[in-house]
């Protein structure tokens, strides 16, 4: 279909709705391909991050192109439009498989050309040629791809790209002086640009070696002896200008010949030490006695630690461009520094090339014009195929697409796959069994602390989880959303055990509770458990308290008997033997009366406690039958009513887009989680359904039926007071 009919249609978009809002279908190629016209307030989300998701990764970030680590809508757009235009029929995105039929290509559009020409370059490679569709594999298989081939598309040539040996030399030279460069095929190789800078730098070696053909007197003036007869001209100069400049100077001034030679005082700090005749101290001297009109001896008289290079100096560059002498004039210095000079010009110009250590000889053979034109036309070869080979890629992408983009699209412009629950939706990371449960909503988390103070707006039960394997060498942190039973058992510390979604276990440990409500069921029975809760922590608290008045009466008591025995003549004489001291039968006494009041109070509390239970039955009876089922709903609902509409406006307000907001999603509308839904994201253990039960426990507590019988005997008691009312009444 040409791309100006597909436009021309209208897309007919259809809805399915889930959560309590209608979301879009996107279950075929053309709902995918008219993505661009579906306004962007009706997608469920708007961006998402590329990792903490349970994804693709290489799929994701060949969507982000900006390499930001987020794809948003306009990155959906594009991918949506760039695979549809390379696939003939759209609809081929409804076959969710990693491989790519050949012909499903539209090879009538240059990139769609290119895209089925390296798929069939592939298969080639691969030894696969003729095969009518491409898999993921083998596109991913880049190192089989490039292996062994001497033209990959990367501008970079080795040596198996070279038709001959002497070719295959000079690429060796090359990359023996200035490197290699890594080619697809991870062999090393070179450039255009290793080979411009080698036979550049060759030519400017080359030119610059001419120049001393071309003007040998001036720049050679010892021939081949120039090189090191400038070397020793060079380390001597600054010791001789020393010299001749020392004895300018006593000639200028007679009286300064003493000064400026050694005194006699640096000797005798000498003459106390082994000296060597190449010493420091001896070297810093001048090279020769400073007088007016002094010439610097050649031989004999010269300063020890230099009295070999000057000989050497003399014999092998005064001689040769003065004539034989015994001494140098400052002339003469003047005159020899000017025949150097050129030379010590043209060297400092020396091109600084590692393509020196080949030789002039062989440099000046690699400069003929053949040899780079062969290896230009290897380079300009292996970049002819660059379109071709860099298509290698977007076969990658365009079959990795095919693949993953509608199921991205319902993980992303709608949340079909977690809304129908037909799979697990990307931001699902596994399940977490805990407290005889299995939670299936669970969410990477990066800090906890910081998903929590958005997270709580979801109006969700979440448990942060550290979740550990491997020792503690992996470790990650999940938030579970507990949607169904209660939250009695569930404590900071409390351990399970996560699966990820590929299969693998991680022990996982309750670090942070969001606490909200969890289902109806909690609710309705919040009060009663709240009302025994504070029942039980009274009766403790009023049993602690008792044991611990009775502890310190009994204390007292000892401690008063004790001074009572250790005292005895303070008891009256007349006492008789065993009689209790008075002090003691007072304590008795008001020990006895004590207890007679807690008795009383006893008493006074069940007599309470009665009369309240007869005035409730008495009121209860009074009621006709119809009105009594009545009565003890209306309790029932006094009792649990607030709890249960709490709880309820709650549950129904439940939005999953706080909770994915936090992990980095951009949600653009309300996530509900409804009573229904919810409950289908937790799992409450049952027993199988062909399960045999034994009821039987030998375990069990024992029964005690006296309470009930105190039950009974203050019905009957209730009863009886009522009835006697009545009659009293009726009489």
């Amino acid at each position: 279909m040409a791309e100006a009919e597909k436009t021309e249609q209208r897309h007919i978009w259809r809805f399915f709705r889930a959560g309590g809002f209608d979301q879009v279908r996107i279950d075929r190629g053309s709902d995918a391909a008219a993505l661009a016209t579906l306004d962007q307030k009706l997608w469920v989300a708007l961006a998402c991050p590329t990792r903490g998701v349970e994804f693709d990764e290489r799929t994701l970030d060949l969507i982000d192109t900006d390499k930001d680590g987020r794809i948003r809508a306009p990155d959906m757009i594009d991918a949506v439009a760039w695979t549809t235009s390379l696939l003939k029929d759209p609809d081929s995105l409804a076959r969710e498989t990693d491989t790519l039929a050949l012909d499903a290509i539209d090879d009538a559009a240059p990139l769609g050309h290119d895209i089925r020409a390296s798929a069939e370059a592939i298969l080639a490679m691969l030894h696969k040629a003729g095969a009518t569709q491409i898999s993921l594999q083998d596109a991913l298989d880049i190192e089989a791809i490039f292996d062994g081939t001497p033209f990959n598309g990367d501008g970079i040539i080795t040596t198996a790209s070279a038709e001959d040996d002497a070719t295959r030399a000079v690429l060796v030279e090359i990359m023996d002086c200035l490197g290699t460069e890594t080619d697809r095929s991870r062999l090393p190789g070179v450039s255009q640009a290793i080979v411009d800078r080698f036979f550049a730098e060759a030519a400017d070696f080359c030119a610059w070696h001419r120049e001393a053909t071309a003007a040998v007197d001036r720049l050679l003036p010892l021939g081949d002896a120039t090189d090191d007869a400038a070397a020793l001209v060079a380390a001597l100069a600054p010791k001789l200008d020393d010299f001749f400049a020392r004895v300018a100077l006593a000639a200028f001034d007679p009286r300064a010949a003493d000064a400026l030679n050694p005194p006699v005082a640096s000797y005798e700090a000498f003459a106390g030490e082994t000296l060597a005749s190449d010493g420091a101290e001896i070297a810093a001297l001048p090279l020769g006695h400073v007088e007016a009109g002094q010439k610097l001896p050649l031989g004999a008289g010269v300063n020890p630690a230099w009295a070999e290079r000057v000989a050497r100096f003399g014999a092998t560059v005064v001689t040769p461009l003065l004539g034989a002498r015994d001494a140098l004039s400052a002339a003469d210095w003047e005159t020899l520094k000017l025949r150097f000079a050129p030379h010590a010009e043209w060297i400092a110009r020396k091109p600084e090339t590692a393509v020196a250590k080949l030789g002039l000889d062989r440099l000046e053979a690699l400069l003929d014009p053949a040899i780079k034109a062969r290896i230009d036309a290897l380079i300009a070869r292996d970049k002819a195929l660059e379109p071709q080979m860099n298509a290698i890629s977007q076969v990658e992408k365009l079959v990795r697409l095919k693949r993953d983009l509608l199921p991205l699209l319902n993980n992303f412009v709608s949340f079909k796959d977690f809304y129908t629950r037909t799979g697990k939706a990307m931001f699902q990371a596994g399940t977490l069994y805990l407290d005889a449960r299995s939670c299936d909503l669970c969410i990477k988390v990066e800090d906890e602390a910081k998903h929590a103070q958005l997270a709580t707006l979801s109006r969700i039960y979440l448990a942060y989880c550290k979740c550990t394997r491997s020792g503690g060498k992996e470790a990650m942190t999940i938030a579970a959303a507990f949607t169904a039973g209660d939250a009695d058992n569930l404590l900071v510390g409390r351990n399970g055990v996560f699966y990820d979604r590929k299969g693998r276990d991680w022990d996982a440990t309750i670090i942070k509770i969001v606490e909200h409500p969890i289902s109806l069921r909690e609710a309705f029975w919040l009060p009663y458990r709240q009302a025994a809760r504070f029942m039980g922590d009274q009766v403790q608290k009023f049993a602690a308290a008792r044991s611990a008045a009775s502890q310190t009466q009994l204390t007292q008591t000892i401690a008063r008997s004790e001074t009572q025995i250790a005292a005895p003549a303070a008891a009256p004489a007349a006492a008789a033997p065993g009689t209790p001291p008075a002090a003691t039968a007072q304590q008795q006494a008001f020990d006895a009366a004590r207890f007679a009041g807690i008795f009383a109070a006893i008493g006074l509390a069940i007599g309470a406690i009665g009369t309240a239970i007869a005035s409730l039955v008495t009121g209860f009876l009074r009621l006709t039958w119809w009105q009594m089922p009545l009565a003890i709903l209306g309790i029932i609902l006094i009792v649990s009513g607030p709890s249960c509409v709490i709880a309820f406006l709650k549950l129904r307000s439940r939005n999953l887009g706080p909770l994915l907001d936090a992990s980095g999603w951009a949600v653009n509308t309300r996530l509900r989680i409804n009573l229904p839904f919810g409950r289908t994201l937790t799992s409450l253990a049952q027993l199988p359904p062909d399960a045999e039960r034994s009821l039987s426990d030998p375990y069990a507590e024992r029964k005690q039926p006296w309470v009930w019988y105190l039950v009974l005997i203050l019905v009957l008691v209730a009863a009886y007071v009522v009835w006697h009312q009545h009659a009293r009444w009726w009489h």
